[in-house]
């Protein structure tokens, strides 16, 4: 079976348009799925069935896989034997009568402004790489755009004149973000001083750039926000969407309104964005057990 995932990634790439980071988990996720099968039932793509499938989802949670990750992973194999049946390399779908496993909707924790303001003061302006660092998070604030988004910017997705960015979410849908005007002074400052510094003499596009002259990471980025919100003491935990909660959700607490949120954001639904209204709604409960003279 392992000789069809690569038309399988092909055909996701080409026809259904999503991302290579998509692209890259379900490859993994297929990997993992296909040798537990052939190991059980051989490379026969007939003779898997719809137990296999559940024994293999009732292995990952007992090997710890999280329910988050071991819902992408049955997303992945029902997608990869839908594509089967269609390209009619075998004669029945056995995760048909499959149902994906109902997820909790986390309330993400989010940082308050005034921590905000400690992880964008720590980087120094007074060399290239602070300078670029500070450019960064400031953007990444500003627009609540995600790592990958951040990762794939180029020069000309900035428009600074007017004050906006375009980028390309998930699936390669466009959006065009406002941005504030501390992150286009951050970036003009990088633009002018940092970025000709990290270009050495390469040639690219990227907007942000790493100390080897090529395209900053997600993996660097991911690096570079941990390491700040270190420095700025504080004990909650780090992850890559630390800057894009908190956007969302102190946009949400000065009054914007909930659409608008979910266009910044590159939701494709609304009810995705609403999770942002109970982060909300605990702020006010924690506010009311502080004031309130019988919490």
């Amino acid at each position: 079976m392992q000789q069809f995932i690569e038309p399988f990634l092909n055909y996701l790439l080409i026809e259904r348009n999503l991302s290579q980071n998509t692209i890259l988990a379900y490859r993994h996720d297929l990997n993992i799925y296909l040798d537990y099968i052939e190991k059980k039932r051989g490379s026969v793509l007939d003779k898997t069935s719809h137990k296999d499938i559940t024994d293999f989802m009732l292995f990952q949670k007992d090997s710890g896989l999280s329910q988050t990750s071991i819902a992408r992973r049955l997303a992945a194999i029902k997608s990869f034997h839908r594509f089967l049946l269609r390209e009619r390399l075998t004669t029945e779908d056995p995760t048909s009568l499959l149902d994906s496993p109902r997820l909790w909707k986390r309330i993400p924790n989010v940082l308050t402004y005034e921590e905000i303001k400690d992880i964008l003061s720590k980087p120094s302006l007074h060399n290239k790489q602070g300078i670029r660092d500070r450019a960064i998070l400031e953007v990444m604030y500003a627009t609540g755009i995600r790592v990958s988004e951040t990762s794939t910017l180029n020069l000309e997705d900035m428009n600074l004149e007017v004050g906006f960015l375009r980028c390309k979410g998930k699936g390669g849908k466009e959006r065009i973000v406002p941005l504030g005007r501390i992150a286009i002074s951050s970036l003009n400052r990088y633009i002018n001083k940092a970025r000709p510094f990290f270009m050495k003499r390469n040639t690219t596009s990227a907007l942000f750039i790493s100390r080897l002259g090529r395209r900053i990471s997600r993996q660097s980025l991911w690096k570079i926000i941990k390491r700040y919100v270190k420095e700025a003491g504080i004990k909650k935990k780090a992850w890559p969407h630390i800057l894009r909660h908190s956007f969302a959700t102190h946009l949400l607490e000065h009054g914007a309104d909930l659409r608008s949120i979910q266009e910044m954001l590159g939701h494709s639904s609304i009810a995705t964005t609403q999770i942002y209204t109970h982060v909300d709604r605990n702020r006010l409960k924690m506010i009311h057990r502080k004031f309130h003279p019988r919490p």
